[in-house]
């Protein structure tokens, strides 16, 4: 049974792309993401994938773990140390592997981050058809010249001339044993791994690469991916609504919105039956599907009799952040007779926008009656509805 295992290289320094915060140009945002992530994603997103070995520079492990830890938990990498060259940095890949009993192996540059999945289907068409090495290549569409000093001394044919890709494809022990002997070169100068392979007399098979797959080598490459991605990536915004109401009964007060407002009635319920903060929990979890909150507060639990509800929100707050979230706007609703809301508005904004950690501006509450009809209006109780609006991180078009 065919086994595809991946050796990621991302160990370079990347000079030609200049010095930045962020490091490495594989550790570059782009899209909002590092474009170590990019990469990983694709291949993690194809189904043939198997075991991924990342080769990093042993001064990035703190950026690797960065990307490591946007990625599904349950995904099958490791990570190795790189050396002196890439040639060394592919063996070691390839020897970390080499213990999962894997048929064949990709090696792909870390900072390609367009390898689209018909290209990996391709590859696994190939190896299907017992070809043990595979290059993927594009042919020259630009006239070559060669020069000397400045000066053009004669124009190269282009028939037969192509541009090389990765992810190259080999047979694991054909180039696992070709890295092994490379390696006890004195001198030895590889571009790519096909060319190793070249030079163990191994037969390299062109296949059709994609143009999309560029290799990001300077800054210039790296500005242009990330427009690349901001076009093609939808606006994920997400409007979450809430709907609650508690039962008026004789008492000294109501807590709307975390404000004690002194009162005839109190709100009957388990916790401080605070019905705005209710509302608008779950109008938080409906952003991002975490069902509603007596899912995560039942009322049958009585660690939550008497409890503040600002708990309940500010937990929501962390579901809602941890799932790649951010908090835009809060609107509740009140519907009562009574107490009179307005005189303590501002003081429940204020409350809204220190827990959910967003700017006054962008909290709303508003109140009005229910003109004396219904339960409401016989002052039988208090509704609230709460609208939340989080964006998210935008998916690809």
């Amino acid at each position: 049974m065919r086994t595809i295992g991946i050796v990621v290289v991302a160990a370079g320094r990347g000079e030609r792309a200049g010095a930045s915060v962020e490091g490495p140009k594989q550790y570059r945002r782009i899209g909002g993401r590092p474009v170590l992530w990019h990469t990983l994603r694709r291949l993690l997103d194809w189904p043939k994938t198997g075991p991924i070995v990342v080769v990093i520079h042993p001064d990035d492990q703190s950026l690797f773990d960065a990307v490591r830890a946007q990625l599904p938990t349950d995904a099958p990498l490791l990570c190795v140390s790189g050396g002196a060259t890439r040639q060394i940095s592919v063996q070691r890949g390839l020897k970390a592997l080499e213990p999962d009993g894997i048929s064949h192996v990709l090696i792909h540059d870390g900072v390609r981050p367009f390898v689209d999945l018909a290209l990996l289907e391709r590859i696994e068409a190939g190896f299907s058809r017992g070809l043990p090495v595979m290059l993927p290549a594009l042919p020259i569409a630009d006239t070559v010249k060669r020069g000397m000093d400045g000066l053009v001394t004669d124009t190269v044919p282009r028939a037969g001339l192509y541009t090389a890709q990765t992810p190259q494809a080999f047979a694991f022990s054909a180039i696992l044993d070709a890295h092994n002997r490379a390696a006890e070169l004195p001198h030895a100068d590889f571009t790519d791994d096909a060319s190793i392979a070249e030079w163990a007399g191994l037969p390299v098979t062109l296949i059709e690469g994609s143009v999309d797959n560029v290799k990001l080598t300077v800054q210039k490459d790296i500005t242009m991916a990330d427009e690349k991605l901001a076009a093609r990536t939808l606006p994920d915004v997400r409007t979450g609504n809430g709907y609650d109401v508690h039962q008026l009964e004789p008492g000294d007060g109501v807590t709307l919105c975390g404000i004690f407002l002194p009162h005839d009635q109190r709100l009957k319920g388990h916790s401080d039956a605070d019905v705005a903060l209710h509302a608008l929990t779950d109008a938080l979890l409906a952003t991002c599907g975490a069902g509603d909150i007596g899912d995560h507060f039942p009322p049958s639990d009585p660690q939550w009799r008497g409890a503040a509800s600002r708990i309940f929100v500010e937990y929501a707050v962390k579901i809602v952040r941890d799932a790649g979230g951010t908090i835009m706007n809060a609107d509740i609703s009140l519907i009562a007779e009574a107490p009179k809301v307005g005189p303590r508005r501002q003081e429940m904004r204020e409350k809204l926008s220190e827990m959910l950690g967003i700017s006054l501006d962008r909290c709303s509450v508003k109140a009005t009656t229910n003109e004396t009809i219904g339960f409401v209006g016989r002052r039988e109780g208090i509704a609230a509805i709460a609208t939340a609006t989080v964006v998210f991180q935008g998916k690809p078009a």
